[in-house]
């Protein structure tokens, strides 16, 4: 496939110019940002250090999406699942919104973007939590793209948890069950109010979904490289961009 091929070249510092049409720009784009820890390792390094690069491809990345017409752009960042790793890790990582906030926010106002959280805050540190909402808070009147974070998401609770709040509103009489439909689950949602995505891009050559979004990705065209999170470039996000204009869209019918 052309983006293997891609994502292999990728570590070298020529890569080729991709042109992207500016009629056909996908509106929401989700990552799967994959592969910090393998990327840190390949290079003798802690796997902090992965994690602390692959913020500076969030900033890059993000500008990039704004500058192709993106509307939306949700980031995978911490799932449900990642508190299973080394409690050092996992310090770490939470700090990382706090870190990247601090330092790119001014930034993010003044470019008229949009930050919103996507996940159960119940778990996450005081400190962390702030970070986000003040970030929320600040940039809530923006009208450019929304940067959406994934953070301690996962998409299997998300929808137990719209389930049980559908069946408490049905027990209740508050909706009536053959009312029951895809708009009242997406309503139910942790996305509700934002489009379902039209690509995911996942990096580091993994091909799964990893409980993310898995009813929001029901007709996304999907696009994997092997390039691991914090080398991902602006050439290799447009080489997703074209390859998703490339694709006919056809939602099951002909």
């Amino acid at each position: 496939m052309i983006e293997r091929l891609w994502a292999k070249l990728g570590k070298s510092s020529q890569q080729p110019e991709v042109s992207v049409s500016a009629d056909n720009v996908p509106e929401h784009v989700a990552i799967i940002m994959d592969g910090n820890g393998r990327w840190a390792k390949h290079r003798g390094l802690p796997r902090m250090a992965g994690h602390h690069s692959g913020m500076k491809a969030v900033k890059r990345i993000t500008v990039e999406a704004d500058r192709l017409g993106v509307k939306y752009l949700t980031l995978y960042a911490f799932s449900t699942e990642n508190w299973k790793r080394p409690k050092a890790e996992v310090d770490f990582l939470m700090k990382l919104p706090q870190q990247f906030l601090e330092i790119e926010l001014d930034e993010l106002i003044s470019n008229n973007v949009q930050v919103r959280m996507m996940g159960h805050k119940e778990d996450l540190p005081s400190y962390t939590l702030h970070a986000v909402e003040e970030a929320i808070a600040k940039t809530a009147g923006n009208t450019g793209l929304i940067l959406n974070f994934a953070l301690n998401y996962g998409s299997r609770k998300e929808m137990l948890e719209a389930i049980k709040q559908i069946a408490a509103d049905a027990a209740d009489g508050r909706i009536a069950v053959e009312d029951i439909d895809d708009k009242v689950m997406a309503g139910h949602l942790l996305s509700n109010g934002i489009p379902d995505p039209d690509l995911l891009i996942r990096t580091s050559g993994e091909l799964r979904l990893s409980n993310f979004m898995m009813w929001q990705l029901a007709y996304s065209e999907l696009w994997f490289t092997d390039v691991y999170w914090p080398e991902f470039t602006e050439t290799h996000f447009r080489q997703a961009i074209a390859e998703y204009q490339r694709r006919a869209r056809r939602y099951g019918g002909l």
